[in-house]
């Protein structure tokens, strides 16, 4: 598949999931932009990508933060016309007992893996419905299928990432406008990893 003159917005871009989709578009001839809270990271990601040759720019998003997830948008409208791919691929949780979630980590898990994705998506509509045409994949989870013991937060926000997928892909369908989601299992990232130190 040749995305060549396409640009495509990955969240959470600078590790993990994220990281190997930014590449996987970027081998294809996307122009992408890497957004991730990690700025340096992502900037680490545009200047290795650069070396291979491959069209990487970095911009930063604190998804938790939703005017920070508009400004973003705004700063990619700003440099290109429109995105043409948007990849919700940032997330974060954390493996607690759901008693023992503070009101504070409880809504930091809600506000970056639906709060984000819903205003940033939002806030990049507008020209995918001008030009009739756009592709948004949003990564929500397994466990927002069937639940996760100590992620019953993690798990209700990934589960209305896949209930704003389907409401949104009824939404923009007229607008030639794919909405999809992809629900991973356990993948070796680096969230991953600091469940088992």
């Amino acid at each position: 598949m040749k995305l060549d003159g396409q640009t495509a917005l990955v969240t959470g871009g600078a590790s993990g999931i994220g990281r190997a989709t930014v590449l996987a578009l970027a081998r294809r001839g996307a122009n992408v932009v890497c957004a991730d809270i990690n700025e340096k990271g992502a900037a680490e990601l545009a200047r290795e990508a650069a070396a291979a040759k491959l069209t990487v720019e970095a911009v930063g998003i604190d998804l938790a933060d939703a005017k920070s997830a508009r400004r973003c948008a705004a700063e990619v409208l700003k440099r290109h016309p429109r995105v043409d791919i948007l990849v919700n691929a940032a997330g974060w949780g954390d493996i607690q007992p759901y008693i023992e979630n503070t009101p504070e980590i409880m809504d930091r898990i809600i506000a970056i893996n639906l709060g984000g994705p819903v205003h940033l998506t939002q806030a990049l509509l507008p020209p995918m419905i001008a030009a009739n045409k756009g592709k948004i994949v949003n990564i929500a989870s397994d466990a927002g299928r069937v639940g996760s013991g100590g992620e019953t937060v993690y798990a209700a926000a990934k589960g209305g990432v896949i209930a704003f997928t389907k409401s949104l892909a009824r939404e923009v369908a007229r607008y030639s406008i794919n909405v999809n989601c992809v629900c991973p299992g356990p993948t070796d990232t680096p969230m991953l990893a600091t469940r088992w130190e």
